[in-house]
């Protein structure tokens, strides 16, 4: 039978719920459990697509995509004929864009999952209206509960059923005590009360500020959380104390007292370097054995910790240090980009390297074109993905300085687009080379939106999107450092490079290094020639990069820039 595990927070946003769930999750797995996990977001956006990567983060791509069907659920669609005779209009969702904890997740648990685990209130309540209106509650007044509830729990429990996994976890969105939050802690409740009290439990996740002043830690905020947690009917079996500091013993007992929680349930989570070690201080505390054994009432077998503390060892004591630039225009918090963070920090590490990164606004070099010979001091450029034609003049401007002063250069999606884009002017003599994204009526547009994107209007869920075959060109770089013929890599994008463009860029050294399937979509692009050293890649390699299996494009990129640093050393 699958437990379920709950996972709130309480104090602030952003304390690092998804590392603590993804951490939970590893705990199982030391002990050979299957393991899923939900994350469930209260905002009214049917996916976070059209969400600003500076307000909410970076969105996150899944392999698969999901045609979400709102009156009928994930594995009903039977009816979508007679949906669309009703209705007038296709009410299918493509949904394979998702909240950017899935990518935590994913790299913590070495699995890819399905974009129906990311539960949003846009789409419970467009189920449970379009059901209204389908008939499904005939007679009967529709409201939060039961019906919004029953509708929470149905799509947990389906997805644990579809998963088939040993154990589900899944995380609140928000903060208790949040309005929007309120319907899905009520479903937990319930949830808890349907199921036997060994199937479930109940984890929230806390901040426990450092007074400066007393030094010492302060645990008021964390039992006014647990009390407004009290009120709602959740009593929490597990309180996670995140802290700038490990949690004495003596705060430990404090909240054990306050929050009615075993001293042993009461768990430290204090500032790392490195995330993934979390799941190490869990097992430190003795947290697997609480929760699995004395919780669930599952018997496991002896937790092995051997490979991940040998991972662990990789990131602690690099041998070489590089400093990577990464010119854009969400840099305003660092969750833009938390994947391409990552995956650099993965094949650092499998280099015996540690990646300083340092987030550069590029506008200010539309202002000053001198400013961006500051890119000099780093040991390799990283254009980053993004929309828009804000800030897109001094990306292109980044990328030719890349090309004049041969830093080796990984363009990502936008990226690759913005090296085509400077390619073309500083070698084809097209001055005005653009992407018709940026710059609609350009006389060049060597950038333009694939074919079938021309009549499209919507705007969630209608760009080209998850696992694509990419086709790679024998003796480019990116099938030596594949290895194969083809892979399978996640895309997320509107515009490509124009391949009458593209071929007259060929006689100038550049290389067409993949194609897709039907040989018209330009995947990636090469330029490897007199020093320089700079690959476009249209999908986001970042987005299957894991610990202990870096992605070859990043890894080749990092090993090109640790090369280069030694060699000019």
């Amino acid at each position: 039978m699958t437990k379920f595990i709950f996972v709130t927070g309480g104090v602030m946003s952003a304390i690092g719920k998804g590392v603590t769930t993804a951490s939970l999750g590893k705990l199982f797995q030391f002990r050979n459990y299957d393991v899923s996990a939900i994350k469930i977001d209260p905002y009214l956006n049917v996916d976070p697509g059209t969400l600003n990567p500076i307000e909410h983060g970076e969105v996150f791509i899944t392999e698969e995509v999901w045609d979400f069907v709102p009156s009928m659920g994930p594995n009903r669609k039977d009816d979508i004929d007679d949906l669309n005779t009703a209705y007038g209009k296709k009410q299918v969702y493509r949904i394979c864009e998702i909240d950017q904890d899935f990518g935590t997740y994913e790299r913590f648990l070495d699995k890819n999952l399905h974009p129906s685990s990311n539960i949003t209130s846009g789409q419970v309540y467009l189920s449970v209206i379009l059901q209204e209106r389908y008939g499904e509650y005939l007679g009967r007044t529709v409201q939060i509960i039961p019906h919004v509830t029953d509708e929470i729990k149905r799509r947990i429990r389906q997805i644990a059923e579809k998963d088939n996994s040993d154990v589900v976890i899944t995380e609140i969105g928000g903060t208790v005590g949040d309005i929007e939050a309120m319907p899905y802690l009520e479903a937990v409740r319930q949830f808890r009360l349907e199921e036997p009290k060994e199937n479930t439990a109940l984890v929230h996740v806390t901040l426990i500020p450092y007074s400066e002043a007393v030094g010492e830690l302060k645990t008021k905020p964390t039992q006014h959380s647990v009390k407004t947690l009290l009120s709602l009917g959740l009593q929490p079996d597990i309180i996670i104390g995140r802290a700038k500091i490990e949690l004495t013993e003596q705060v430990r007992q404090k909240i054990s007292l306050y929050c009615n929680v075993p001293v042993q349930g009461v768990i430290s989570n204090p500032e790392l370097s490195i995330i993934y070690e979390l799941p190490l201080i869990f097992e430190k505390f003795n947290l697997g054995t609480y929760l699995i054994h004395d919780l669930l009432q599952m018997v496991p077998p002896k937790p092995d910790i051997s490979k991940w503390e040998e991972l662990i060892e990789k990131y602690k004591n690099p041998k070489h240090s590089l400093k990577i630039a990464m010119p854009g225009k969400y840099t305003l918090i660092t969750d833009s980009y938390v994947s391409i963070n990552e995956a650099l920090k993965h094949a650092a590490a499998h280099l015996d390297s540690k990646i300083k990164i340092e987030w550069i606004d590029a506008e200010p070099f539309e202002k000053d074109r001198s400013k961006v010979s500051v890119l000099s001091g780093y040991d390799g450029i990283l254009m980053t993905p993004g929309f828009g034609e804000r800030g897109v003049e001094g990306m292109i401007l980044a990328a030719r300085h890349a090309i004049q002063a041969k830093i080796p250069f990984l363009g990502i999606c936008y990226g690759a687009q913005i090296l085509f884009c400077a390619f073309c002017r500083e070698f084809l003599g097209l001055d005005k080379a653009a992407s018709t994204e940026f710059v609609p009526e350009t006389c060049d547009p060597v950038v333009d939106l694939l074919p079938e994107q021309k009549k499209i209007k919507d705007k969630g869920g209608t760009m080209r999107l998850g696992g694509q075959e990419i086709y790679f060109k024998e003796g480019s770089i990116l099938h030596d450092v594949y290895e194969v013929p083809k892979a399978v890599e996640r895309f997320r994008h509107r515009y490509h490079i124009i391949t009458r463009y593209a071929e007259e860029a060929q006689q100038k050294g550049l290389v067409i290094s993949s194609y897709d399937k039907t040989g018209t979509i330009i995947n990636s692009i090469e330029y490897v020639k007199d020093g320089n050293w700079m690959i476009g890649v249209q999908f986001h390699p970042e987005y299957k990069s894991r610990p202990a299996r870096p992605s070859p494009v990043y890894l080749a990129f990092v090993k090109k820039c640790l090369e280069k640093k030694i060699q000019s050393s």
